[in-house]
């Protein structure tokens, strides 16, 4: 299955001017009927501005359409900054339906800029590039929940391709190679992760799964384990793997049931084995499933009692 996440992108000539007073009511007050125009009002001599001007560039780039961006020397279009007080440069307003919507003065992080930009596009009724990707992640996460284990996976790569870092994507192709029983491609994947996401909650996710996937395939029989533990409720090493086998089967809420009883009995056990799995389990989780808030609603009682 091939994914299309993007249009024919409009040409960068066409998104992205340079205005001047004579040009200014054409290319901002009546563009911006349409789709809203970003205004960076910038000077040669102005440090800041050689900064903010190129990451204010690639945003609008990376918005394919959905905003254009404006460039406004203050040296050589006096009447238009004293008409919109420009008292510091840069200075960046965003214009819709012929009205300035937003705006900042000074230079801001990456971060900020793209935050900025995809606050003007759905001030246009627009939608950004993130919002596109986000609901291809779900639409693959569909794939994967209903077994199309390939389609999964091209999607996920196809959203990969159009956001490098894109951590949803990147999540989802590990859960789909351990869905599909394939644990070292999975942790190839995860390796392969560019470092600026690697401690986000989606690649934390996928890790604890990977860890518990590998787990599973060692998992004994549950019946064996629990046998064990009824006959000697403080064998901890039996009610630990009876914990790990019952994840292993899909129990999760009876694997954690367990280990809070071996963390009650004894919680620096295997230096706190019953703590770390806990954690472990709730990681993979959804942060608002019940059973990771019921979980740690019970280990936190324990903890502070």
């Amino acid at each position: 299955m091939e994914l299309n996440l993007s249009a024919a992108a409009p040409q960068a000539a066409d998104l992205i001017k340079d205005v001047s007073e004579a040009t200014f009511m054409a290319d901002v007050v009546e563009a911006s009927q349409t789709v809203p125009v970003i205004v960076d009002f910038w000077a040669p001599w102005c440090g800041p501005c050689k900064t903010l001007g190129p990451m204010l560039e690639d945003a609008v780039r990376a918005a394919k359409g959905a905003v254009k961006m404006a460039k406004v020397n203050v040296d050589e279009a006096q009447n238009i900054a004293g008409q919109l007080q420009i008292q510091s440069i840069p200075t960046v307003y965003a214009f819709y339906k012929g009205q300035p919507v937003d705006g900042f003065q000074g230079a801001l992080p990456a971060s900020e800029v793209t935050a900025f930009v995809e606050r003007v596009i759905k001030a246009g009724g627009g939608e950004s590039p993130s919002d596109t990707l986000n609901d291809a992640v779900v639409a693959a996460d569909e794939m994967l929940a209903e077994g199309a284990f390939e389609d999964a996976a091209q999607t996920f790569q196809a959203i990969l391709e159009e956001d490098p870092a894109h951590a949803g994507a990147y999540g989802g192709l590990v859960r789909t190679h351990i869905a599909k029983g394939d644990l070292d491609h999975a942790e190839a994947v995860l390796n392969g992760a560019p470092v600026e996401i690697s401690k986000s909650p989606e690649l934390e996710a996928a890790h604890a799964q990977l860890e518990l996937a590998r787990q599973a395939a060692n998992a004994g029989p549950v019946d064996e384990y629990r046998a064990a533990v009824e006959a000697n409720a403080d064998d901890h090493q039996a009610r630990f793997d009876l914990a790990q086998a019952l994840h292993a089967h899909g129990d999760t809420e009876g694997a954690v049931a367990e280990l809070l009883e071996l963390f009650r009995r004894d919680r620096e056990w295997n230096e706190g084995a019953a703590k770390a799995q806990l954690f472990t389990i709730f990681d993979a989780l959804k942060a608002n499933d019940p059973v990771v808030l019921n979980g740690r609603r019970k280990l936190s009682s324990m903890i502070f009692v």
